[in-house]
């Protein structure tokens, strides 16, 4: 029996969490139909885009993502302190630019109309802020309203009612930084695994081709959580990792997971990989099995038990 949402994502754990969305259509997410040879991929650009528009309005980090042909990967990490800091107005406006709203939240941020309200319709939208508030950094809201849009857009366009998607997303809760690292590199490389690309920076519709466009001009993304370096004191906010370092970790996961290459690669491990106590198998299975060896949760523990079990020793 599936575990309830809440007892999948809980930030007590960790922020950071992948999603899976899979559709249901014959016709498929993005791809081409081959029974009447009408083309979906205009569609890819749809759920980037919503993806990217969502990331600026909640509370919701896209650490990487990749729009595939009938399903979408993101990984995501919820920034509670974040919407903390947020004041009532900046809610009020944030929640305004996804939904409609209340009148009276309408009056509450317009300056000309704020100053006639009444405590009692003060203290009304300071209660329904909070529940915003609370809506700007949940997951569930956030993948509601990417897919929601996505299947009514695609519906309409089809001129047919019905699911789209074959249910609601699936999650897995990344537990340490070795998991961020493998989740995100397995998510990156995708389109390279699915052969619908050769090298990382080709494949269209994901976080790491905006990353390496981004670094030529020694940028970061501003749509995407920054990489902020190796942990340590006063760290800014961001991916525990360095830029560099993740690029390397891609191409020397991708080298090794693409279907038409074989032989061993000419590369040492990342510092990465030692950094957080990975070696080679480790890391070729934490890479592979992200979908398969682990189920509601990622991490090194979970990877050295399955191998102690395995050994007999443990």
């Amino acid at each position: 029996m599936p575990r309830p949402r809440k007892s999948l994502i809980n930030l007590s754990d960790t922020p950071y969490y992948h999603c899976v969305s899979r559709c249901v259509r014959r016709a498929y997410l993005c791809g081409e139909d081959n029974q009447t040879g009408k083309s979906y991929e205009h569609r890819r650009q749809w759920v980037e885009d919503r993806l990217l528009f969502l990331a600026e309005v909640f509370c919701v980090d896209v650490c990487a993502y990749a729009v595939m042909s009938n399903h979408t990967h993101l990984v995501l990490r919820i920034n509670k302190q974040k919407a903390d800091s947020l004041s009532v107005k900046d809610i009020i406006r944030r929640w305004h630019r996804l939904y409609k709203g209340m009148l009276l939240s309408q009056r509450y941020i317009d300056d000309a109309e704020s100053t006639t309200l009444s405590k009692v319709e003060i203290e009304t939208v300071h209660s329904l802020a909070e529940i915003y508030r609370k809506r700007l950094y949940d997951i569930s809201w956030f993948m509601r309203l990417l897919n929601e849009y996505i299947a009514r857009r695609a519906n309409k366009e089809d001129d047919c009612t019905g699911h789209f998607w074959e249910g609601r997303f699936k999650s897995q809760a990344l537990l340490d930084e070795a998991s961020i690292a493998a989740c995100m590199a397995y998510v990156d490389l995708n389109p390279v695994r699915a052969c619908l690309a050769d090298t990382p920076e080709e494949s269209n519709h994901t976080s790491i081709q905006k990353r390496i466009s981004a670094a030529k001009s020694n940028k970061q993304p501003n749509s995407l959580l920054p990489f902020a370096g190796n942990p340590r004191n006063n760290m800014p906010d961001g991916l525990p990792f360095q830029l560099g370092e993740y690029f390397i970790l891609v191409e020397y996961s991708g080298r090794y997971l693409h279907p038409n290459k074989s032989g061993n690669i000419d590369y040492s491990l990342s510092p990465i990989l030692s950094r957080v106590g990975l070696t080679y198998c480790d890391w070729k299975k934490m890479v592979t099995g992200i979908e398969t060896a682990f189920k509601s949760s990622v991490s090194i523990e979970k990877l050295h038990n399955q191998r102690q079990k395995q050994t007999g020793f443990g």
